[in-house]
């Protein structure tokens, strides 16, 4: 009887499996396998061992310096409990390019490698910024369609431009959901062939009529960074342009991860894994216009449109904006809590990451300020 039961249930698996995949959904076996059957609910910040990756090579590697007032003042009991409750993994502040504080938490150390998750969306547009300045790509108003004649064809997604992806005005059909297991989010993060999956989607409004954030438009724009760079023979894929562009001149620390389909595109609207110090030098990056010592980067015209209100009053080029805040600053936000804060009129940047974040706030009306305010509280500022 047990035997029975048993091949009654291994056949009602496989029927299960069959129909999933014959139905479309065959992410979701891939989705079960990576995250679900680990318990987790949604992507993690250390999932990149249950994906192929691509790595992101640095050359030199250099520690940023300490500030002289490294240690002088603490982070608050309060401050540290809330970051610890809510799985911080680093909560690390720089200021004038030396780390002022640095603290880690949950097992996690200065050289744990995490999950970028959209923070990868500002660095892609950095990525952007260096094509354009060097002719692979002729500006942000060029269309879409000469890298991508996919969409030819498409009454609206032959209007869009390269400025409408970064922007998320592009108009491009889709549901930005992390938890319903058959959201098109979730297909674009475990489908095996992003590229297949996007240019077979359409366009469902005029762009630049209205904004709204999706990570298919960063992932279009990753794709027609690829073709770009492959067309001009500047680079054969996104993290050998990424290596050789940034995070060589900024003598990152260590090798970087980039999550990559089945058949080797990155996923360039998430997914880049390295750790605090690191994703520090590319809010630093940012502060300075997009320069790194002696060498200019990104031009810094393109980083102040990067940092200017675009398509909405919070949002540049890839970048979140916070302007009336006292202090104004703009950030690199990721899934669960993952930010790189950048302060202009004191030159810092502040690091969280992290398992989760308290999802009972708005994270750009209430998490952000406790970060600032704790920063600043540490330069003694406030």
């Amino acid at each position: 009887m047990l035997q029975k039961f048993a091949l009654g249930g291994l056949c009602g698996l496989l029927i299960a499996v069959v129909i999933t995949i014959s139905s479309g959904h065959g992410f979701l076996i891939t989705a079960a396998q990576r995250t679900y059957l680990d318990g987790n609910i949604t992507a993690n910040i250390n999932d990149h061992r249950a994906f192929h990756t691509r790595e992101i090579k640095t050359a030199r590697p250099a520690e940023l310096p300490r500030s002289g007032a490294f240690g002088e003042t603490a982070l608050s009991p309060e401050f540290k409990h809330r970051l610890t409750k809510y799985g911080t993994a680093a909560f690390l502040v720089l200021r004038d390019g030396a780390v002022l504080s640095e603290d880690y938490f949950n097992g996690y150390d200065a050289r744990s490698r995490t999950n970028s998750f959209s923070m990868a969306k500002t660095v892609v547009t950095l990525l952007l910024g260096i094509a354009i300045e060097e002719g692979l790509i002729t500006g942000l108003n060029q269309k879409i369609v000469d890298y991508l004649p996919e969409f030819s064809a498409d009454p609206l997604g032959k209007n869009a431009t390269i400025a409408h992806l970064t922007k998320m005005t592009s108009g491009y059909e889709w549901v930005e959901h992390y938890y319903s297991p058959i959201s098109p989010t979730v297909e674009l993060l475990y489908g095996p062939d992003v590229t297949e999956f996007l240019l077979s989607r359409h366009f469902s409004a005029e762009p630049g009529t209205f904004w709204e954030y999706s990570s298919a438009s960063t992932q279009l724009l990753g794709i027609i960074l690829q073709r770009a760079l492959q067309a001009q023979g500047a680079a054969e894929t996104l993290s050998d342009y990424l290596s050789t562009r940034i995070w060589q001149p900024l003598q990152m620390n260590d090798d970087a991860l980039w999550h990559t389909d089945d058949v080797g595109m990155e996923l360039a609207f998430c997914c880049m894994n390295s750790n605090a110090r690191n994703f520090a030098k590319l809010g630093m990056l940012m502060l300075n216009g997009g320069r790194w010592g002696n060498r200019q980067i990104v031009p810094t015209e393109f980083i102040t449109q990067m940092i200017q209100p675009q398509g909405t009053d919070y949002y540049g080029l890839s970048t979140w904006l916070s302007p009336d805040s006292q202090p104004a600053y703009y950030w690199f936000s990721g899934h669960l809590g993952q930010y790189v804060i950048c302060i202009p009129e004191h030159n810092m940047v502040i690091v969280r990451l992290g398992e989760s974040r308290d999802d009972a706030t708005d994270f750009r009306t209430e998490e952000l300020p406790q970060y600032v305010a704790q920063a600043m509280r540490l330069a003694r500022l406030d």
